[in-house]
């Protein structure tokens, strides 16, 4: 009897983890793509809650939101959209927090063209193509051209520069030789495979403006547990923990 009865508890808990699980749509900055993929694996093995995550610039993300898109969760690389989509009801008010603050880095694939120092680095002649993301999509690029007014180079290379639709893209940029070098999110360059082999300046951090990433539950989210399992997570201290071994500051 009591063996029988443990075997239907054991079943009606499979049966409930079954019931209850759910599956959302999370909306990824692209620089955190590689390190939200991490955090999926573990959340879903510790769960049993399915994510998907879609990544692309903070800019392209907005817009598809603001049109429709049904994402439940929103990964931005800035703070700027998340509070824009709260005071516009698109987001719950009150969700929005820092999960990561992300830092610059001048890479170069090729090793040898990086010098002891950012300013001898870039002015060199032998960088013809010098990628950044774009200013008017990517946090990571308004933080570029910060970096880049704050060492008066801005103007002595601005026919150099290549711009990539996302921080994902710069960084592609730079991989596969077409910018001899650029600024990228540290996090890629500490942990992507693709930047093996090259060499890197970490960015001081006074030279821009900090890229402190929002996340926040949207509307679409509200009531799907897999959304809001996933927004604790990033809060928790097994979330926090895979965020700080990819290179990002946490709160």
């Amino acid at each position: 009897m009591m063996k029988r009865l443990a075997a239907i508890c054991a079943t009606w808990i499979v049966l409930s983890s079954v019931v209850y699980a759910d599956d959302a749509l999370i909306a990824v900055a692209s620089n955190f793509t590689d390190v939200a993929q991490q955090l999926e694996t573990a959340f879903e093995a510790e769960t049993g809650h399915q994510i998907t995550i879609a990544g692309g610039s903070t800019g392209s993300l907005y817009a598809q939101i603001l049109h429709g898109a049904p994402y439940d969760v929103l990964l931005a690389a800035d703070q700027d959209r998340p509070i824009l989509l709260e005071n516009s009801g698109n987001a719950i008010s009150g969700s929005r927090f820092t999960y990561a603050t992300g830092r610059l880095a001048l890479w170069s694939a090729n090793a040898g063209l990086i010098q002891s120092d950012p300013l001898t680095t870039i002015t060199q002649k032998k960088i013809v193509a010098f990628a950044i993301a774009n200013p008017d999509l990517a946090p990571y690029g308004i933080a570029s051209r910060e970096a880049l007014l704050s060492l008066h180079v801005w103007d002595k290379i601005k026919d150099k520069i290549v711009m990539g639709e996302n921080i994902g893209q710069a960084h592609a940029l730079v991989a596969t030789g077409n910018a001899q070098a650029g600024l990228v999110a540290l996090s890629l360059v500490e942990n992507n495979n693709r930047s093996r082999g090259g060499a890197y300046l970490v960015i001081p951090e006074d030279l821009h403006a900090p890229v402190r990433q929002d996340a926040v539950l949207l509307r679409h989210g509200e009531n799907n547990s897999a959304a809001t399992g996933f927004v604790s997570f990033l809060q928790s201290s097994h979330g926090k923990e895979i965020i700080r071994a990819k290179g990002y500051g946490v709160d």
